[in-house]
């Protein structure tokens, strides 16, 4: 049964913002452990199942994503239409217990398709996610708040690679699925039975709220927005080089650097999963702080900065003499390869019409997973695979350094994302500064 929406407008409810923006981060933490786990466990499923590069980057990247993105625009206009919190409990139920069932897998395509369903189930969070964290906050703090929630990223993959890398060590890749996907099913009852849907909205006050539009209105919306268009593309690109990192660099140091995958797991949750969540959260901050301050431009100048920086270290990393310089050099492109999720997130939910927002996020995502789930991790094997006859096992190196390229084009898309904000905020009257809200 649906309840009515619930309103967190008052000093008394700043509480229970916090906890549905907490509940949220912990929502998209569990997804990215049952999707990333499979980067560290990744070497020992080739070994067990005899796969090659190209089927792992296939099963890891374009078959999940095929299923990820194309049904999360269908959740997206039910989200848009219907109650949010229960969509996302029923997710987690989906894609946690699928995830438990990939430790049964007896063959690759039996695991092919049981990702593909974990793939179905988180279809139906993101979208409306998105939704209800625009409801809970104003547009000034919008991006820090979509910044935070965006740290479930590096938690999940923080949980799923040392989960996985130490069970996988101990009692086998099998039980590694399983008891990453068990407390999932609890989660989703605590979003079921906890937390309240907002009124759509709220947070935008003046907005007029509309019925949701056909799906196609959606798409031509966005087509006419040229920052928009800027920040889906350069988001997809990005995730394209992040995604085949996160499911790629785990077998780099497992195969090259034959570390073993408890130890690499430790690494790089660490880098990826703590120095991660520090840098996506900072860039979410620090655009906030620098558009208050300065311009609205910084909220894409930020990342196009950090996507440029993080570029020499990357490939340091790829052609690291030993284990431990490798690691010592990831340490850069692990802090800042998450800048560019939270003010993505946040200027698809800002620019967009209040009732599109959970098809806007849908689109968004689609664009990135199909890119950058769908082809990165993908594209890595493959071109891994073609270059094995004549570099051997050190054919990797050179398929994670061809990312260098797409990082470049990537940067250059937030760095015209940030000129056409100047352009549009040059057009809009000054007002008289007001003392921007606080995120409580």
């Amino acid at each position: 049964m649906n309840e009515a929406p619930h309103s967190i407008d008052s000093k008394e409810s700043q509480r229970e913002r916090r906890y549905v923006l907490a509940i949220l981060v912990l929502v998209f933490a569990s997804s990215h452990v049952d999707r990333q786990i499979m980067g560290i466990l990744g070497q020992p499923i080739k070994e067990s199942l005899a796969l090659t590069d190209t089927q792992l980057g296939l099963m890891t990247g374009l078959m999940f994503a095929l299923f990820y993105a194309t049904l999360g625009m269908p959740m997206a206009m039910w989200a848009d239409r219907g109650n949010r919190r229960n969509i996302i409990a029923l997710s987690i139920s989906l894609w946690s217990a699928a995830t438990a069932i990939c430790g049964a897998a007896a063959n690759y395509g039996q695991l092919l398709i049981a990702r593909i369903f974990v793939g179905v189930g988180e279809a139906g969070s993101n979208p409306p996610s998105h939704s209800i964290i625009a409801d809970l906050y104003e547009p000034e703090v919008r991006t820090t708040a979509m910044a935070i929630f965006a740290t479930g990223v590096n938690f999940g993959i923080l949980i799923g690679f040392l989960l996985g890398g130490w069970v996988n060590e101990w009692i086998g890749w099998r039980w590694a699925f399983v008891i990453a996907g068990l407390p999932g099913l609890i989660l989703g009852l605590i979003v079921r039975f906890t937390v309240h849907e907002p009124i759509r909205g709220q947070s935008d006050p003046g907005a007029l709220v509309k019925r949701a539009p056909p799906f196609p209105v959606v798409i031509r919306t966005m087509v006419k927005k040229p920052v928009v268009l800027h920040f889906v593309l350069g988001s997809a690109l990005a995730s394209f080089v992040g995604y085949a990192v996160v499911l790629w660099i785990p077998v780099y140091f497992v195969r090259i650097h034959e570390v073993g995958t408890g130890m690499a797991g430790t690494w790089l949750a660490l880098l990826i999963g703590g120095g991660g969540a520090l840098g996506t959260f900072l860039g979410g901050y620090f655009a906030d702080r620098l558009s208050i301050r300065h311009s609205p431009s910084w909220r894409s100048w930020i990342v196009a900065i950090a996507i440029v920086a993080a570029l020499p270290f990357s490939l340091l990393t790829y052609f690291s003499d030993s284990a431990f310089r490798g690691f010592i050099a990831f340490v850069i492109p692990s802090i800042l390869g998450g800048v560019f999720i939270g003010p993505t997130f946040a200027m698809v939910q800002s620019q967009m019409p209040i009732e599109m927002r959970s098809v806007a996020a849908s689109l968004n995502l689609f664009v990135g997973n199909i890119i950058g789930l769908g082809l990165g991790p993908y594209a890595v094997g493959a071109i891994s695979d073609a270059l094995q006859p004549t570099y051997g096992g050190n054919s990797l190196r050179y398929a994670l350094s061809a990312l260098a390229i797409v990082s470049i084009w990537s940067a250059l898309h937030f760095f015209l994302g940030g000129r056409k904000i100047r352009d549009e905020a040059s057009l809009i009257t000054p007002e008289t500064p007001t003392k921007p809200p606080t995120i409580e």
